[in-house]
């Protein structure tokens, strides 16, 4: 048997035969085009789409003077370093505020590899404090703690960290928290495990969302949009499901600043140790006195914008081991002459395919959803930007925005394409604004095309089909061709990356058991018979 024994056989044996069982019956992309599927709304079930009070213990702050709080873990551009992002000193909101002065607090990490002394020590010049400033007679302005950013460098891959941060001389500094740094890039390289969810919030269903994420384990966050809800508050506090039915006469729509802290505060014990990576959504817009807009989410989180070439916190990419990730921004000026697609056009250019074989493309409002609520309110974008995604091959896409979950068939401008990436909305996170659940392919629930542009970018791209089923008209009368899967119910999606051809995707429900799938399928990339446009090496 040379260095095989007969017991060392049966074991590869039986370890080879039980991993054919469990992928036995998950289908490929390569079995599809599927059949759409719409499972029928479960009305026995809809969560608790009701936010954390102020009182709850999970969102109050617990921390003593200026000890950090709402600690997160953000990627920068490649796996040697991270960035350790925190908050000092409590907010202000009300008529007389005056910012903490960012200098008087020092950012501080010391960090280390697991089971050895923190001996490492990164000091930040990145402290700033932001402020929610309304000109109108009567609104409540709002500044923030003191936000620190200290890039951690000339990391060790796929390697446990531990840290502290905060400012030692206070002495004022956190309790010991661990984080895992990615892999190197490579076709042979990637996370385990990579944790996709949409449209949070900080409701009670948002908890449950978490839970189930939590139990999944990831090595990293996608958060695809939509981060607090704090724009569903006027300034005074009082919140509502939908802003512009229960305040129709503000002048200009309000936000409660502190629901974002109240956000940083739950999420903590998740990003203090999971890297989190962010896009911006709709409701993260917050427009305020000097036509100011998404200055909190700006200022929060950490962006590896400066490290991947982009000039703004609203687009950027970074690498996941073998995985390139494109976050694009919806929000944001993306037509052809604007810097952001110039910027999209570099990254593309530049990508390495035998490095990052893999490459996904992130952005809030989805081009491919059949549900009613914003179908087809990012044409324009579409217009403009699918061209380029399909020419260098993007495979997967992940949107948010829709408060449901749907799964496309591989399609480009709306056609079935086994070349096409495979679109995944993820917008059912669980926040306040309820579930999706009419598609406009119903009876009576096609929209009228004026009605359809985005409110924030203006435009109109949205025009009848010109071919296929729904040829002369604005929407299918039955579910779509393109959609393969789709289902209203709250939950997340966990992305396996396997080898350089094969990444299992697997959308758990709240209402499920920890670790059951409500939608599971292989994502197969077929570089022989789908070439890309891209910058690769050659193998000697």
């Amino acid at each position: 048997m040379g260095l095989f024994t007969l017991p060392t056989v049966a074991l590869f044996i039986l370890l080879t035969l039980s991993l054919a069982f469990v992928h036995e019956g998950i289908p490929t992309t390569l079995d599809g085009p599927f059949k759409p599927v719409t499972v029928p709304l479960d009305k026995s079930f809809r969560g608790n789409a009701v936010d954390l009070p102020e009182t709850d213990p999970r969102v109050k702050r617990i921390v003593k003077g200026f000890e950090p709080e709402q600690i997160s873990v953000s990627l920068s551009g490649t796996h040697d370093s991270v960035w350790i992002s925190w908050i000092t000193g409590e907010f202000q909101i009300g008529d007389n505020i005056e910012p903490l002065d960012p200098k008087t607090v020092s950012g501080v990490v010391v960090y280390g590899r697991y089971g050895f002394p923190m001996t490492n020590r990164s000091t930040g010049n990145n402290s700033l404090v932001y402020n929610q400033l309304y000109q109108f007679e009567g609104l409540k302005n709002y500044t923030s703690g003191i936000i620190h950013h200290v890039r951690l460098a000339g990391l060790i891959p796929n390697t446990l960290y531990q840290y502290q941060c905060g400012d030692p001389s206070i002495p004022a500094m956190s309790r010991v928290s661990y984080f895992k740094t990615m892999p190197v890039s490579g076709p042979k390289s990637y996370p385990s495990r990579v944790a996709v969810v949409g449209d949070l919030g900080v409701t009670y269903n948002t908890t449950s969302t978490v839970d189930h994420l939590l139990a999944n384990r990831p090595d990293l966050l996608l958060l695809v949009g939509d981060v607090s809800y704090a724009d569903l508050y006027l300034t005074n506090g009082t919140g509502s499901d939908c802003y512009s039915c229960s305040f129709p006469h503000t002048p200009i729509q309000e936000t409660y600043q502190p629901r974002w802290d109240y956000w940083g505060r739950y999420m903590q014990p998740l990003v203090s140790k999971v890297p989190i990576m962010v896009v911006e959504g709709d409701h993260d817009i917050e427009q305020q006195a000097g036509n100011q807009t998404f200055v909190s989410y700006s200022s929060r989180f950490a962006f590896p914008s400066e490290e991947s070439g982009s000039s703004s916190t609203l687009f950027y990419s970074f690498n996941a081991g073998g995985i390139h990730f494109i976050m694009l921004g919806a929000y944001t000026a993306y037509n052809k002459s604007a810097d952001q697609y110039m910027w999209l056009e570099n990254d593309l250019a530049n990508l390495d395919r035998n490095v990052t074989p893999w490459l996904v493309a992130t952005w809030h409002p989805p081009w491919y959803s059949t549900y009613m609520a914003h179908y087809r309110e990012a044409e324009c974008m579409r217009v403009e930007m699918e061209d380029i995604l399909y020419k260098y091959g993007v495979d997967i896409v992940f949107n948010g925005h829709v408060h449901a979950y749907e799964r496309s068939n591989r399609v480009y401008n709306y056609t079935l394409d086994p070349c096409g990436p495979v679109y995944i909305t993820v917008g059912d996170g669980g926040n306040r604004e309820k579930m999706a659940i009419a598609h406009a392919d119903e009876p009576g629930n096609c929209p009228e095309p004026c009605t359809t542009p985005d409110k924030f970018m203006g435009g109109f791209c949205a025009f009848n089909f010109t071919s296929g089923p729904a040829a002369g008209k604005f929407c299918w009368d039955r579910q779509p061709e393109y959609s393969a899967y789709r289902e209203s119910s709250f939950g997340h999606g966990i992305l396996e990356v396997k080898n350089d051809t094969h990444a299992l995707w697997s959308w758990h429900r709240n209402q499920d058991f920890y670790g059951y799938a409500g939608d599971q399928i292989f994502i197969v990339r077929q570089p022989d018979s789908c070439p890309v446009t891209a910058n690769v090496t050659q193998n000697n």
